[in-house]
C-alpha cells in the first residue's frame, strides 16, 4: 500500500526532477580522473562575474586562486571532495595562501538537484551542504533519491515545503546551467573535475602531491626581501670586562694636584 507521504514523494520527484529536464542535453560531458593537456587562461576573466556570484572558501587577498568546476554526481570530484580537499584546506586554505571556489557543472538533472539545494542552503552552509552531498554520494545519486536528498537537507534547515520549492526555482535552475555552459565554452571545461590555479588549467582529480607541485611556486618566497638582504655587522662579543672610568685627580683649587 503507497502511503500519503510515498505519493507526496514521488509527485515531488516527477515534479521536481521532471522540470531539471530543461538543463539541457549532457552529450559529451563525462568525468574522470586522468589528465589534459595543460591550457592557461586570463585570472580577470575566470574571476568576471559570472550568472550565479562565487562563493569564496579562504582570505580574498590570497596569493593563489583554485576554481574548480564539478559535478554532485561526479565519482572522482567526490574522492577529490572526501580524500584530497582536506589536506588541501589545512595546508594552503585555512593558512590565507589560497582562496577556493567552486563553480556548478552538473553532469545531470540530479547533479543540478543537488546544487539547487546547496544554493538554497545560502552562502555560509553551501561548502557544508556540498561536503556531506560529496560525503553521502553512494546513498543519494540513485534510481530513487528524493527522500535521502530531504533527509540530508534537512540537515542544514529545510523544510519539506523549503525543499520542493527550491527544486521547483526555474530561475536558479537557468543560472546554473548558464555557469555550466560557460565553463564549457569560455574555458573549456571538458570533464569533472577541472581545476584553475591562478588561470592554469588541470583536468581530474588531482592528488595532494600535484597539488603542491602546482602551488608551491606560485607563493611568495619566505623572507624575500628581508633574509636575503646583508646584514649590519654587530659589535664584537667579548668576555673581557668593562674597564671602569679613572676618577680625575683631584686639586687644590689653584688647579694643582
Amino acid at each position: 500500500m503507497i502511503t500519503r507521504r510515498q505519493l507526496a514523494m514521488g509527485t515531488l520527484g516527477a515534479l521536481a526532477l521532471g522540470a531539471l529536464g530543461a538543463l539541457g542535453a549532457f552529450d559529451g560531458l563525462t568525468s574522470h580522473g586522468g589528465r589534459a593537456q595543460a591550457q592557461t587562461f586570463s585570472v580577470l576573466e575566470l574571476e568576471a562575474k559570472g550568472p550565479l556570484d562565487d562563493i569564496v572558501m579562504g582570505s580574498p587577498t590570497a596569493p593563489v586562486t583554485i576554481i574548480e568546476y564539478a559535478s554532485m554526481t561526479c565519482p572522482h570530484c567526490a574522492h577529490f571532495a572526501t580524500e584530497t580537499f582536506p589536506k588541501l584546506k589545512e595546508k594552503y586554505i585555512d593558512t590565507g595562501k589560497v582562496k577556493y571556489i567552486m563553480r556548478e557543472y552538473p553532469l545531470d538533472r540530479l547533479a543540478a538537484a543537488a546544487f539547487m539545494l546547496a544554493r538554497c542552503a545560502g552562502p555560509d552552509k553551501y561548502y557544508p551542504m556540498i561536503e556531506t552531498l560529496f560525503a553521502e554520494q553512494r546513498k543519494w545519486a540513485v534510481k530513487e533519491p528524493l527522500q535521502v536528498l530531504l533527509t540530508i537537507a534537512r540537515q542544514a534547515g529545510f523544510t519539506e515545503e523549503s525543499f520542493q520549492a527550491c527544486l521547483r526555482d526555474k530561475d536558479l535552475l537557468d543560472k546554473i546551467q548558464q555557469v555550466r555552459d560557460r565553463g564549457q565554452q569560455k574555458f573549456k571545461v571538458e570533464a569533472t573535475p577541472t581545476f584553475y590555479i591562478n588561470g592554469e588549467r588541470f583536468s581530474g582529480a588531482l592528488t595532494m602531491e600535484e597539488l603542491d607541485k602546482a602551488i608551491t611556486p606560485l607563493l611568495p618566497k619566505a623572507g624575500a626581501g628581508s633574509e636575503d638582504a646583508p646584514k649590519a655587522d654587530a659589535p664584537a662579543a667579548t668576555d673581557a670586562p668593562k674597564e671602569a672610568p679613572k676618577e680625575a685627580p683631584k686639586t687644590d683649587g689653584a688647579g694643582k694636584p
